[in-house]
């Protein structure tokens, strides 16, 4: 089968996803991309210059038989912009976020009309594919709320129409390399996240804080992407945890961001946000021990519930709680007795491998 891809975002995790599920696809993928950058013009204006582009490809060579795009583009702009014949090809839209529930630090901040693109692009879509159930429940019952502010016609019943045709669809992860045997040493903590405050980096170096003051030796490595607005708690940690720090900021090649992943014991997230969690899963796959809050993505993705054990994997969410769960396994690091438990974390991705993942999205594009 042959699929027009649609990707107004072209980096970071959406670079990530549709460069995996094309390369490993059965099927026929034609991508038109546009740089990572500016989001909200690229909401506003990829419509625009992806229905031109369209345009320039010669009839006779769009040999398409499905639409496939993200939730960066307005799908229902895009729809009404170019040659009927490709607007009317089956359409797929999946969100890897959504503008209604995406954080924002004041709510006042908010831009309404993007939650209102996702509604319409949702509607124009044949099927609406999301990366968890938490995502996909939290924003329809976002939208719900939203509609209901609205002064009159409310399309309430629309949001039945997107629920029922709805789909969960995790997103893959690659393979990565043998992890080398562990040399000696304290234990090796990773932050992965975007260093940004849904993340809620104060928490995570508050337990770090704990365990500095209870001469609890620890080495951490602090990725993540950062950007010009970034917390203040970076700059204060970078000097209050500087005897600790193995490395430090956004890791800028793929090699270096996996050496990273098959460094460490344990990768914990303190978030008050994830839509999905796939620098956790990465991380997990590349052998480190997730410590993560029972919220949010966690508990689907780690099988809270569903898998025997899984339960070691989750902290109850506060700064001690964590502090306590991770000066647990710097005490059974040093006595070698490292992973704790009756499961491998290990065992816990193998369902999100692309490899394992690929049929599944072939089949139901077909």
């Amino acid at each position: 089968m042959n699929i027009l891809a649609l990707e107004s975002y072209y980096g970071g995790s959406h670079k990530a996803f549709i460069d995996g599920l094309s390369k490993l696809s059965r099927h026929n993928w034609a991508i038109l991309t546009l740089p990572a950058n500016k989001w909200k013009w690229r909401m506003r204006h990829s419509a625009i210059t992806f229905a031109q582009q369209v345009a320039e490809i010669p009839a006779n060579q769009r040999s398409w038989e499905l639409i496939f795009c993200s939730d960066m583009l307005n799908l229902a702009e895009f729809t009404a912009l170019v040659p009927v014949e490709v607007a009317s090809l089956p359409k797929v839209i999946y969100f890897h976020e959504n503008q209604l529930t995406y954080p924002v630090r004041f709510e006042n901040e908010r831009d309404y009309q993007f939650a209102m693109t996702n509604l319409t692009s949702a509607l124009a879509a044949d099927a609406v594919w999301f990366n968890s159930q938490f995502h996909k429940d939290s924003f329809l019952e976002a939208l719900i709320k939203f509609l209901k502010s609205m002064p009159d016609n409310q399309p309430l019943r629309e949001v039945e129409t997107i629920r029922g045709k709805s789909s969960i669809y995790p997103p893959g992860i690659g393979d990565f390399p043998e992890r080398a045997s562990r040399k000696s040493g304290p234990i090796r903590v990773l932050w992965a996240a975007r260093w940004e405050h849904d993340k809620n980096p104060e928490d995570f170096f508050a337990a770090l804080e704990i365990l500095k003051n209870n001469n609890i030796r620890f080495e951490i490595s602090v990725i993540g992407e950062s950007f010009r607005d970034r917390p203040e708690i970076f700059d204060k940690a970078k000097t209050q945890f500087s005897d600790n720090i193995v490395r430090w900021g956004y890791q800028k090649s793929r090699s270096e961001y996996e050496k990273t992943l098959l460094e460490a014991d344990v990768v914990v997230s303190t978030a008050n946000h994830e839509f999905f969690g796939i620098s956790i899963l990465e991380a997990v796959a590349a052998g480190a021990y997730p410590i993560v809050p029972e919220r949010l993505s966690y508990p689907e993705i780690l099988g809270l519930g569903k898998i025997d054990g899984a339960e070691q994997f989750f902290y109850d969410g506060t700064v001690k709680g964590l502090a306590d769960r991770l000066s647990n396994l710097a005490a059974q690091i040093q006595a070698g007795k490292f992973p704790p438990g009756l499961i491998n974390p290990t065992s816990l991705v193998k369902s999100f491998k692309w490899r394992n993942l690929v049929h599944k999205y072939d089949d139901a594009l077909e």
